[in-house]
This record gives structure tokens, sequence and C-alpha cells, in this order.
């Protein structure tokens, strides 16, 4: 080979470099992987679309459109099968919110009367609350709706944990959440472990013909795994300090102080007009509050980042797929904000009178610009493992 002659490869990794023919398929394929961050914006922002509305059948569209993201783009990785619990769990808070409907009634009077159940007398001081009573049709209508909004918005976040790497998303955190970040790692590691070893030790005591149930088991084999647990995180603070873990740059006061600010006040912009979008007396002020405590809550992430020693290995890049999946996110609150503003009878439907829901044609066709992440983002098997 003439000198100076590079190696025939690919390029692909994230970093421009040619991977050899003979590197492991992981490492190529990290350069098509989706930026995990992505995957979170596009799901909360069908989050975010969801409480727009109480229309049920656009909240069971939103439904349909992140499962069937998620199951032609989940990868085969153990962290990605976190959906399933989370529609269980959206399942139970439906039927909570339906229970809570039943026993301790609800506001919206109703004159279909389902069931009439024994009421049970409270003191004067509980006035306002009731137990049994009238169960009407409207009532149970009404939080029928309101639970599937909050359940449809539990399904958009477990799309987020099925779709995007917890480690790689850990990894792409800004400097100034450098120390959060590795100690989410950490406790992420050493999870499977902890499991591991109580699985281990509750074999062991059986086959000893010891118990490994109720208080006296758990004894027996908690101790046991708190001290491998403490010995573990030992040996790791002393690999993690011999490495350089931990150490940070010199920050002037002044700098520091102005983090803080801008950081703690950003979140409280942040917070103040997230929920003035979610109410309608604050909607006109929210936005702008918003976008405000954003830009504050950005500059001081930026400045915290400063005291942070450290280089990323492999980065993942924020390309042109990645505005896409967020765009079409975006898109989809956007267009649903604009039609509850515009008719606000179509995204909720009255229960009284108690009347059919519809459903509306161009939000209904807003909400299936969701669907661009399944064709624009790299198939499953080219994103399941994490690179070695």
């Amino acid at each position: 080979m003439a000198s100076g002659a590079r190696p025939r490869g690919r390029t692909g990794t994230g970093t421009g470099r040619p991977v050899p023919p003979g590197a492991p398929a992981s490492r190529r394929r990290q350069g098509s992987a989706l930026h995990p961050g992505a995957w979170w914006l596009w799901a909360l922002a069908l989050g975010v679309a969801a409480t727009r509305t109480t229309n049920p059948l656009l909240l069971a569209l939103l439904v349909t459109v992140s499962a069937y993201v998620v199951a032609t783009r989940r990868p085969n990785a153990p962290w990605a099968r976190s959906y399933g619990a989370f529609v269980k769990l959206a399942l139970l808070v439906l039927a909570v919110r339906l229970l809570f409907a039943i026993v301790l009634g609800s506001p919206v009077p109703g004159t279909r009367v389902l069931v009439d159940l024994p009421e049970v007398p409270l003191p004067d001081w509980a006035q306002g609350i009731r137990l049994g009573g009238e169960v009407t049709a409207e009532a149970l209508t009404f939080a029928l709706y309101d639970g599937l909004k909050l359940a449809t918005l539990l399904i958009c976040v477990g799309a987020a944990n099925a779709l995007a790497n917890p480690s790689r998303l850990l990894k792409s955190l800004p400097g100034a959440l450098y120390e959060m970040g590795v100690a989410v790692v950490v406790a992420l590691t050493f999870a499977p472990n902890l499991i591991a070893d109580v699985q281990r030790l509750r074999a062991a005591r059986r086959l000893r013909g010891r118990p490994d149930r109720g208080v006296r088991g758990l004894l027996q084999v908690g101790l046991p795994v708190l001290e491998g647990a403490l010995e573990r995180s030992v040996a790791l603070a002393a690999a993690m300090d011999a490495r350089g873990y931990g150490r940070s740059a010199q920050v002037p006061a002044g700098i520091r102080r102005t983090t803080a600010a801008l950081t703690l006040g950003g979140l409280l912009g942040v917070c103040t007009g997230t929920y003035g979008l979610l109410t309608a007396e604050g909607a006109v002020h929210g936005l702008p509050v918003l976008l405000a405590g954003l830009a504050a809550a950005l500059a001081g992430l930026w400045l915290g980042g400063r005291r942070s020693l450290r280089t990323r290995y492999r980065p993942d890049r924020w390309d042109a797929r990645a505005w896409l999946v967020t765009g079409s996110g975006a898109a989809v609150a956007a267009l649903l904000a604009l039609a509850a503003a515009r008719d606000p009878a179509a995204l909720h439907p009255g229960v009284v009178p108690l009347v059919a829901p519809t459903l509306p044609l161009w939000p209904a066709a807003a909400v299936l610009i969701g669907l661009l992440p399944a064709f624009v983002t790299p198939a499953p098997e080219d994103t399941g493992k994490e690179p070695s």
C-alpha cells in the first residue's frame, strides 16, 4: 500500500471517520440512529396535542399514531419493552377515574340515571363531597373523556421510553447536567445487578431449606444485597476517581451566581408558561412566558457547562431526520391548538346535553402528520443495540 494511503471503508459512525469493513455492526449502526432527544420531543408534542382536546375519537387516533410508530420503530432491547407497562398504567388511570366518578359523584349535572347507589351521609364539614347516590350517563361520559386525555398523555410518554435509548439520551445532556447524568447511568447499570443478587440469594436459601419470604426472609436477603451494592459502589467510585470523573474547572463566582439565577428563573418561567398554556385564562400570556423561561434555562445550562471538563465519545448528531421527527410532533400540537381555538365544540364534545362525538376532518388529518417518523427513521434492526 502506498505511503499515506488509508484503507477503504464506510463512514457512518457520526464522526466522519471511515469504518473498516470488519468493524462491529453496532458501530456501523450508530451513524444511522436517530437522536434520542428527537423521539422525546415528538412524543411530548403528541402529549401536548392530547391536552388540547377531549374528543375520544381524536384521542384514540393519537394513541393509534403513537402505537404504530412504536410497533414499526421500536428496537429489540430491554429498555424498549416499557410501552406495554405504560399502556397498562393508562388503562388503570382510566378505570380509577371512572370509579371515582361512580363512588364520589361528579359536579356535572345529568338527567339519564344509570344506577342509584345507596348514599352515605357525611358530616357538615364535608359539604360538596358525597359517597354514592345517582350515577348519570353525563357524569360517566365526562369522567371517560377526562380519563382518556390523561391516559393518552401517559401512552405518549411510554412511546418515548420505548423508542429513545436512555443511555444515549443521557450522553446527550449538556455539561451542566453531567453529574446527574452519571448518577442516572450508574443507577440504571446497577439495578439489574440488584435484581440478579436477590434472585440468586433467594434460590440459595431455598436450596438450604431456609425461608425466603416474609419479614425474616426479607432481612436475610436484603442485608447481603445491600452489602454487595455498597462494595460495588466503593469500587466504582475508586475507578471513577482514578479516571478523573467529577473534576471541574474553576469558574468565577459571578458566573456561578448568574448560572444559578438563569437556570432557576428559566425553570420557573417554563413551569408558569406551561400552566398558562394548559388553562384557558392564561393561554395568551403562557407562550411568551414559556419561551422566555426556556431561553433563560438554556442560557443557564450553557454557562453551567463551562465547569465541566469532559469530551463526548462519538456523540449523536442532530440531523435532518431529527428535525423532521420533531417538526411532525410540533405540527400536530400546533394544529390541534389552532383547532381548539377555532372550533372548540368539535374538539370538546358536550356532555350536557349528551351528544355523540364526531371526528373533525382537518384536525384528524393533522394528527396523521405524527406518522412521519415511521417512514423517515431507520428500521429497528439498524438501531436495536447499544454500541459496544
